[in-house]
C-alpha cells in the first residue's frame, strides 16, 4: 500500500518580493522532495528516480540562476524525461541545452537505487533528451541568449518523479494507478501553487495536455489573474510534434496571445 504524502497547507497568492522568490522556490522544493520520500509504488513499476535528491545541487543552480524574481510567463511540463532533468536536474535538461546554453555545469551524483539501463551520467551522458532538445531549441531561436528567454520565462515540472519498469522503460504519471498518484498529486498541486504564488506569472501555460489540466485545477487559486494556455508536448511520440514543434508552437502562442508571431510565422 502507498505511503501518504505530508500535508502541506498552499501559501495564498500574494506578491513577492524578488529577493525572496528564489529561496522561495528552493523552500519549495525541498519540502515537495521531502513529502515524496516515502511513497512506494507496485509493479510493473520497479525503480523510481527523484532529481531533487541525487540532483539537488544542480536544480538548485537552475532556480538560483534563472529564477531572480517574478516571471510573466510560466511554462510547466509533466515530469522528467530519462535523459533530460533526470541526467541534470533542470526540467527539460537536454545535456547540450544545459551545459552550452545555460551555461550550467553542476555535477550530478547517483540515486540510491539505479536501474541498471538508465544510469545516471549528469552532464557526461551522451543521450539526447528530444522534449528539452526541442523546447531550449525553441527558447533559443526565439529569444537568442538563455539570459533574455528567462527575463521573463520560467519552466518548472509538474512531478519530479521519473518512474521506470524492469525493461528500463519510461512510465509515465498517467499510467500509474490512481491510488498511488493521489498523494504524488496533492503534493505536487500544492508545490505547483507555491511555484505560481511565488512568480506571479501573467500566463501560465502547460506543455502538454496534462500539465495544462494540473494548471487548470492550481492557478485560479494561486494566481486568480493569471490566464492559462497550453501548447504541443515535444515528445517525439507525437506525430504533430515531429511535423514542425517550433513553428507549432509560435503559432499557438501568438493565437493565445502569450507572444506576437514571429515575422516567418505562417
Amino acid at each position: 500500500m502507498p505511503a501518504r504524502a505530508v500535508p502541506l497547507t498552499p501559501s495564498p497568492a500574494r506578491p513577492v518580493a524578488a529577493g525572496a522568490v528564489t529561496e522561495g522556490l528552493l523552500h519549495a522544493a525541498v519540502e515537495l522532495r521531502e513529502a515524496l520520500r516515502p511513497l512506494v509504488f507496485s509493479l510493473p513499476v520497479t525503480h523510481v528516480y527523484n532529481p531533487l535528491e541525487y540532483a539537488w545541487e544542480a536544480h538548485a543552480a537552475y532556480v538560483r540562476k534563472f529564477a531572480t524574481g517574478p516571471r510573466r510567463v510560466v511554462f510547466l511540463g509533466m515530469n522528467p524525461g530519462p535523459f533530460g532533468m533526470t541526467q541534470t536536474g533542470v526540467p527539460f535538461g537536454e545535456v547540450a541545452a544545459v551545459q552550452d546554453w545555460m551555461g550550467l555545469d553542476t555535477p550530478v551524483s547517483k540515486p540510491a537505487r539505479e536501474h541498471p539501463r538508465r544510469p545516471i551520467e549528469g552532464l557526461g551522458c551522451r543521450r539526447s533528451e528530444v522534449s528539452g532538445r526541442r523546447l531550449w531549441g525553441w527558447a533559443a531561436g526565439r529569444f537568442g541568449a538563455s539570459e533574455v528567454f528567462f527575463r521573463t520565462c520560467f519552466v518548472v515540472n509538474y512531478c519530479p518523479l521519473l518512474f521506470m519498469e524492469e525493461s528500463g522503460r519510461n512510465r509515465t504519471p498517467d499510467k500509474i494507478p490512481a491510488a498511488e498518484m493521489e498523494p504524488v498529486s496533492a503534493a505536487c498541486d500544492v508545490h505547483l501553487g507555491r511555484v505560481l504564488s511565488l512568480l506571479q506569472p501573467e500566463w501560465v501555460v502547460g506543455v502538454g495536455g496534462f500539465a495544462e489540466k494540473r494548471l487548470a485545477a492550481v492557478a485560479p487559486a494561486a494566481v486568480p489573474a493569471a490566464r492559462i494556455g497550453g501548447i504541443l508536448h515535444p515528445s517525439p511520440a507525437s506525430p504533430a510534434a515531429n511535423r514542425g514543434w517550433a513553428p507549432a508552437v509560435d503559432r499557438q502562442v501568438a493565437a493565445l496571445g502569450v507572444f506576437p508571431a514571429p515575422p516567418d510565422c505562417g
